[in-house]
């Protein structure tokens, strides 16, 4: 178990987990779990952290689909500025490893913006903690497990 299915345990919302072998040659993870389980690149989501012009890090869970856009993203956290953050500040503040972010379980819980296109779909597919584990839940119970708002984040 990772945090992130300890949290949606805990929290006592539905979800279904889905492991999968991971390539170490791949580096597209969103693609490759989203074609090793057979499902749309848009309803599998990738955990992407950015840093605020405050130097606030945040959450962006976008379709793997999709590219995120800078701008609508320090918008909807009311910053002027975002960048991608450093890698190691990611790992360090997640808990967790490159390719494996999930928005559940977090060491340091970060606020959290959820892609608006999530709402169309009854479940989404997010990093369970580590590559090659996803988990299947509502966006209503991330969002709510998270603290999220759903917001236009991407291109």
């Amino acid at each position: 178990m990772t945090p992130g299915i300890n949290q949606a345990k805990r929290k006592k919302i539905p979800y279904t987990v889905h492991e999968y072998i991971h390539d170490v040659s791949c580096d597209s993870y969103g693609s490759e779990a989203a074609s090793k389980m057979g499902v749309s690149e848009e309803r599998v989501f990738k955990t992407l952290v950015v840093q605020l012009g405050t130097k606030e890090l945040v959450v962006g869970v976008i379709p793997v689909s999709s590219m995120l856009n800078m701008k609508l993203i320090a918008k909807a956290t009311g910053s002027k500025k975002a960048r991608m953050a450093e890698g190691a500040e990611v790992e360090r503040s997640t808990g967790y490893v490159l390719g494996g972010v999930s928005p559940l379980g977090q060491k340091k819980s970060l606020k959290t913006i959820i892609h608006a296109s999530a709402k169309q779909y009854s479940t989404i597919f997010v990093s369970a903690g580590r590559r090659g584990l996803e988990i299947e839940l509502q966006p209503q119970d991330l969002a709510k497990i998270t603290q999220a708002k759903f917001a236009k984040i991407c291109q």
